[in-house]
């Protein structure tokens, strides 16, 4: 019982640190340029009321003054009609987000379309808006949960057979490997401190033990 209860409380600190590091390594990299992600809709708000002041917070201080001209020049080119705003739209999206992105250290290849974020990330955003992590928490965590359950069945099935052969003695070596090596970054992510967007990126494997 005690052994179950401290493997619960792996896979729930590991949920949280996994999404910690995702957000600081999976947001920046693929939810920030898609359509649907936070840096454009707060975009599509600023432009429709008029105020860059929203959209400050996405950027470094030194890069508000190109973000100032790039809102202006949008604004007023949105009055030439729906095509031009469209378009201007788009041009600022693309200033944006390009932008934010190399202020926080990543590449930048062009907005991606709506509907291309990890059902993770997209289940954060939801718990920020509901205010509640309840679904976020069981999402992971089934996801941990189930990754540890795969890795051990294959190397508990492996390991009966390890004696038959060198083969097999090898196949059983690679699954107790991979299973131990997942277990022990799950664990040092629980156990380590959080880390804060744009930090620690490669953290997850840095440290771990060597076969």
């Amino acid at each position: 019982m005690k052994a179950r209860v401290t493997l619960m409380g792996i896979i729930f600190g590991a949920t949280i640190s996994l999404f910690g590091w995702y957000l600081g390594q999976g947001t920046a990299n693929a939810h920030c340029d898609t359509l649907d992600g936070p840096v454009v809709k707060t975009a599509k708000l600023a432009l429709e009321k008029g105020d860059v002041t929203p959209i400050l917070k996405w950027v470094k201080k030194e890069d508000e003054g190109e973000i100032r001209t790039a809102f202006q020049k949008t604004l007023a080119v949105r009055k030439l009609g729906q095509e031009a705003k469209e378009l201007a739209d788009m041009y600022f999206f693309e200033t944006l987000v390009r932008i934010h992105r190399a202020g926080e250290g990543a590449s930048y290849t062009g907005l991606k379309p709506a509907g291309v974020v990890e059902p993770a990330v997209a289940e954060a955003d939801k718990a920020l808006e509901s205010g509640s992590v309840d679904q976020l928490t069981k999402l992971v965590t089934q996801a941990v949960a189930a990754g540890i359950h795969e890795r051990f069945t294959h190397a508990s099935e492996t390991k009966k057979h390890a004696e038959e052969s060198i083969e097999a003695g090898r196949e059983f070596v690679k699954a107790y490997v991979e299973f131990t090596h997942y277990v022990e970054r799950l664990h040092s992510l629980a156990a380590g401190p959080s880390v804060h967007h744009g930090e620690g990126e490669g953290t997850p494997a840095a440290h771990h033990h060597q076969h």
